[in-house]
């Protein structure tokens, strides 16, 4: 007889709840600045890592190539990215304007008050142990798009 006591309600759901909740806390913040915080996390990327190809900034930020192009249209459109000739022909290399940069800095800044408002809600400890929990999750979940692995 299995005594264990096993997860109630589905897991699924209420990571979606809670990601929609905190989405809510970080878009209403960095929306000040004109963009959405997912727009905010990829010029990030873009900023840091760029010039890189769109097929390995996908791979760093675990997204699949049709996501990683809807996403980068808006950015591209407002001038904060641009999406350059690689090194031949047929490559591609997405690379952040100067005006992506100073718009980077300044939701960064906005992004910052939301994060502290979240560790206050939240407390900085938990916080901390979420994220550990998180990492710790995706690792053994192993995500990688397109059923390649991280290695």
């Amino acid at each position: 007889m299995d005594t264990a006591v096993k997860p109630q309600g589905c897991t699924n759901l209420k990571l979606r709840q809670l990601m929609r909740r905190v989405a809510q806390l970080y878009d209403a913040e960095v929306g000040k600045t004109g963009l959405r915080g997912t727009q905010y996390s990829l010029l990030s990327y873009v900023a840091r890592l760029g010039p890189i190809r769109p097929v390995d900034l996908a791979a760093v930020m675990k997204v699949d190539a049709s996501t990683l192009t809807r996403n980068l249209r808006p950015l591209i459109s407002s001038g904060y990215v641009t999406l350059d000739p690689g090194p031949d022909a047929r490559s591609r290399l997405v690379n952040a304007t100067q005006a992506g940069r100073d718009k980077r800095q300044e939701a960064q800044r906005r992004w910052r008050v939301a994060q502290e408002s979240l560790n206050e809600s939240l407390g900085a400890a938990r916080v901390m142990a979420l994220h550990a929990l998180l990492d710790e999750c995706q690792d053994l979940l192993d995500y990688s798009p397109e059923g390649e692995t991280d290695a």
